[in-house]
């Protein structure tokens, strides 16, 4: 599927309020500036001045998100409405053709676990550009949920810290 980099930007900007709705400049960049300041405590370099360009991910990477979001939004064992809703925005948003559409389907109904998630990244960066994007795609209002992305960070070996700053710059 070679459109996991427009799906995750599309599932980004599906979601309302907060952080998100203000993603003009992506979800790419969103989840790279997340991660950026995560790990930093910082705001980053625009790429004009040097910095990274966050949009510029690797398929493997996007896909990997793509995975995490879609095990993060599978958590609780059930897609509520808002998920659904979101989700078929971004399918929409992002024309997936028959192939992404039936590899999404074949994920909802096997997420990949933290693990496996985990043991395909590649560095700090990657294992908080990877957190971000999976907290991106939920409200954690369940217990399942919140579990689901303590266990993530875990396995990802993020430290505390650097959820702390996702959450809180997610939510303000």
């Amino acid at each position: 599927m070679a459109d996991s980099r427009r799906m995750v930007d599309a599932l980004v900007r599906a979601r309302r309020g907060g952080l998100a709705a203000g993603a003009a400049l992506g979800g790419l960049a969103l989840i790279g500036g997340l991660a950026f300041r995560a790990l930093r405590g910082t705001e980053p370099p625009t790429p004009a001045t040097g910095g990274p360009d966050f949009t510029a991910v690797a398929e493997d990477e996007a896909r990997l998100m793509l995975r995490a979001m879609v095990a993060a939004t599978t958590a609780d064992g059930l897609v509520d409405a808002a998920e659904r809703k979101r989700l078929q925005a971004a399918v929409s948003e992002a024309g997936l053709d028959a192939d992404g559409q039936s590899w999404l389907v074949r994920e909802l109904e096997s997420p990949a676990d933290v693990d496996e998630i985990a043991e395909r990244v590649a560095g700090p960066d990657a294992a908080a550009r990877i957190y971000a994007a999976a907290r991106l795609a939920i409200d954690p209002d369940t217990l399942q949920e919140r579990q689901f992305l303590k266990m993530l960070a875990e396995a990802l070996d993020l430290p505390a810290d650097a959820t702390n700053r996702i959450e809180r710059d997610i939510a303000a």
